[in-house]
């Protein structure tokens, strides 16, 4: 069983992450939906919406007690982690495999343009997979879980995420995601529908996600909040408190 679900969730997984990748690269202009007009654009907000609520709904605790039920008992507690990793990859790979584009494309790079934005669309995909390592990379991809059980063992997840990205900013998984949709060398009115969605919902859900960390963590997350900075890795983004007590050898 846990080598089943750890194939089926890292097929699915990458999978997801071919079809984010090519079809934001060609700026939503290239997708396997074929639905008419005005039903397509029906779809395709559904399409939209599903992944940032559904997503959201998951990480809270009703959600946590939906996925302990997913896989078969005993062991739909220690699969919880990759039951949630195929829900999500299966919500991206409908969201970017089945988009009906529109057919209206407003600006395509070439030239310098276009290798500058390839460069940063490969940097963002970079910062992207450094993050997740940061936070655990068995965490992210889902392989907690069906390790864990193949293991025969309760999962051990990693601790507060504080190293790496995360000495710069507080979430750079979001961050990072939030850069590969707008460093496409495309621009559709597609691709800025995804672009403006997802990074509202990449600024929006690690509030909720902070708000755990507070319970679970308490002081030391307090005080690593009041450290380092929200999404932005500016000087003046830092607490006056923790500026002035830090030494110069810490800046």
């Amino acid at each position: 069983m846990a080598w089943a679900y750890g194939i089926v969730c890292h097929t699915i997984f990458a999978a997801a992450v071919i079809a984010m990748i090519v079809a934001m690269f060609f700026g939503m202009s290239v997708s396997l939906g074929t639905l008419p007009a005005p039903w397509s654009y029906i779809a395709n907000a559904l399409l939209l919406l599903q992944f940032p609520l559904v997503h959201s709904l998951l990480l809270t605790q009703r959600g946590g007690r939906k996925l302990a039920h997913i896989a078969p008992k005993p062991h739909g507690g220690t699969l919880a982690t990759t039951s949630y990793a195929i829900i999500a990859s299966i919500q991206l790979l409908a969201l970017f495999a089945l988009w009906t584009p529109t057919g209206t494309i407003w600006w395509r790079a070439d030239g310098a343009a276009f290798t500058a934005l390839c460069a940063g669309y490969a940097a963002s995909w970079a910062l992207l997979i450094k993050a997740s390592y940061d936070a655990g990379a068995e965490v992210q991809s889902g392989a907690l879980g069906w390790m864990s059980l193949a293991q025969n063992k309760t999962p051990e997840f990693p601790d507060m995420p504080t190293g790496g990205l995360f000495r710069l900013i507080r979430q750079p998984i979001y961050v990072s995601f939030a850069l590969t949709t707008w460093t496409v060398p495309v621009w559709t009115p597609d691709q800025l529908a995804v672009a403006l969605t997802l990074t509202a919902y990449c600024l929006l859900a690690p509030i909720l996600k902070e708000r755990r960390f507070a319970a679970r963590y308490g002081d030391r997350f307090a005080a690593y909040k009041a450290r380092v900075p929200y999404a932005l890795p500016l000087p003046w983004t830092r607490s006056d408190d923790t500026v002035k007590t830090q030494q110069p050898s810490d800046l």
